[in-house]
């Protein structure tokens, strides 16, 4: 190995471990939020999600830090390929079952009142669009902490 590849090497070690970083310290910020309703909870759920998947493509190498750095390129690299919320929820990337999302984002009320899940949420969207929406508001909670 010649001394230029190994600089190139250790350069890239090292964003690799600027980029885990900051994911870890976004981490740290969600995992200290405290949300009050079903709906947060299950909000905050998802960005949890989001940042365990980027730790994991951060340790992979298929991020380096400059992605991490822009704001647009960090939701990207949140989106694991998909145009928006919409088709990653519905290309499975996140959960694949009515009744899982509706426990993951209802009180028990609403569990109970949606026949925990067997029914649509509201007349206007179905369980994932719901999840969409959930799925923007996790992604704009880690990019609003991200970049404060």
């Amino acid at each position: 190995m010649t001394r230029e590849e190994a600089l190139d090497k250790l350069t890239s070690l090292r964003e690799r471990v600027d980029a885990s970083e900051i994911v870890e310290s976004v981490a740290h910020k969600v995992e200290q939020t405290k949300p009050r309703s079903a709906w947060g909870r299950g909000v905050k759920a998802y960005a949890e999600e989001l940042l365990e998947e980027l730790a994991e493509a951060v340790e992979g190498g298929y991020i380096d830090e400059g992605d991490l750095a822009n704001r647009r390129l960090f939701e990207k690299a949140m989106l694991n390929g998909a145009a928006d919320w919409t088709q990653y929820s519905e290309g499975g990337c996140a959960l694949c079952y009515d009744g899982q999302i509706a426990e993951r984002l209802c009180a028990p009320w609403e569990l109970r009142k949606t026949d925990h899940g067997r029914k649509d949420p509201n007349p206007r969207e179905n369980w994932i669009d719901c999840q969409s929406r959930a799925l923007y508001q996790a992604a704009h909670l880690v990019l609003s902490l991200a970049f404060c």
